[in-house]
């Protein structure tokens, strides 16, 4: 069964030492990277930054001369990193971020960006390295750990992404909670941990009642265990929330054809195949049957 989306975000470290989350190198968003998880691995889509949600973080430098040049250059290779990111020129993105990281060889968000860049172009593999040893560099860095679970996760690892959700939500400054309780909670599930995974993904829907990756998951679970009239609850909040992504459509389709709405079901099939026409099957299941 197909799971629901993941979240990963991007983190910053200041050179007096203090850390802010969401990478914004002179006023700039970097990552947020909303994922698509399917059973085997997690599928990364574009970045929405229309959202008015993320922080403004203007760093301080309050340095030597030469220091403060080389944290200038430095900030301007992780913007243009960050700008090739979003144009999805990914190997400008990782020439630009290792430019950083001559500067800089301790630059959380330098790595966070090559990890985003390799994941994008199918270097999964290299992008886990990326992810891990920024999670080395920035141990106690929510938005950093969350990060290398994610990544964990999507490579089949969903018990073992746990600690690093834990180790995520251990701190006191992280600004997204819910967003590491809704990845633990989507993990759990995929791990075959029911009970945690009801009790992350509430503790998700209670801090960010609009969150879609908490409410797909809950879907999926109410649906996993027998509670269709529940699954359908989440299932719309989840529509509701954010854009439909192919999984959440299926889901739908399989809630309502559970409880006998067969009319309600084709027409999320329907939907299933006119928004993502490189749909096959039924809609009840992948290949046609659940």
């Amino acid at each position: 069964m197909k799971q629901p989306d993941a979240l990963r975000e991007g983190t910053t470290h200041g050179g007096d030492g203090r850390r802010t989350f969401r990478l914004f190198p002179l006023a700039v968003v970097v990552v947020v990277l909303l994922a698509t998880s399917a059973c085997s691995k997690l599928t990364f889509v574009r970045q929405d930054f229309s959202r008015g949600d993320y922080d403004q973080i203007a760093r301080k430098v309050d340095v030597s001369d030469d220091k403060r040049d080389k944290a200038s250059s430095a900030r301007v290779h992780l913007q243009r990193a960050q700008e090739k990111l979003l144009t999805g020129d990914y190997p400008g993105t990782e020439r630009e971020a290792r430019q950083a990281l001559k500067i800089d060889p301790k630059s959380v968000d330098a790595y966070t960006l090559m990890g985003a860049a390799a994941e994008r172009s199918g270097a999964t593999a290299q992008a886990g390295e990326h992810y891990r040893r920024a999670a080395e560099l920035a141990p106690t860095s929510g938005g950093v750990l969350n990060n290398y679970g994610v990544w964990l996760c999507g490579q089949g690892q969903a018990a073992q992404s746990l600690a690093w959700f834990d180790r995520a939500l251990a701190d006191s400054s992280y600004h997204t909670p819910a967003m590491a309780l809704a990845n633990a909670g989507s993990c759990a599930l995929r791990a075959g941990q029911d009970v945690r995974a009801a009790t992350n993904l509430r503790d998700a829907i209670s801090l960010d009642p609009a969150n879609p990756v908490a409410l797909g998951a809950m879907a999926e679970l109410e649906f996993r265990q027998g509670r269709a009239f529940e699954a359908r609850a989440f299932s719309e909040r989840r529509l509701a929330a954010a854009p439909a992504d192919r999984n959440a459509l299926l889901l739908a389709s399989q809630i309502e054809q559970k409880l006998g709405d067969t009319a309600a079901a084709a027409r999320y099939v329907q939907r299933m195949r006119a928004e993502f026409p490189e749909t096959q099957g039924s809609g009840m299941g992948d290949d046609g049957r659940r």
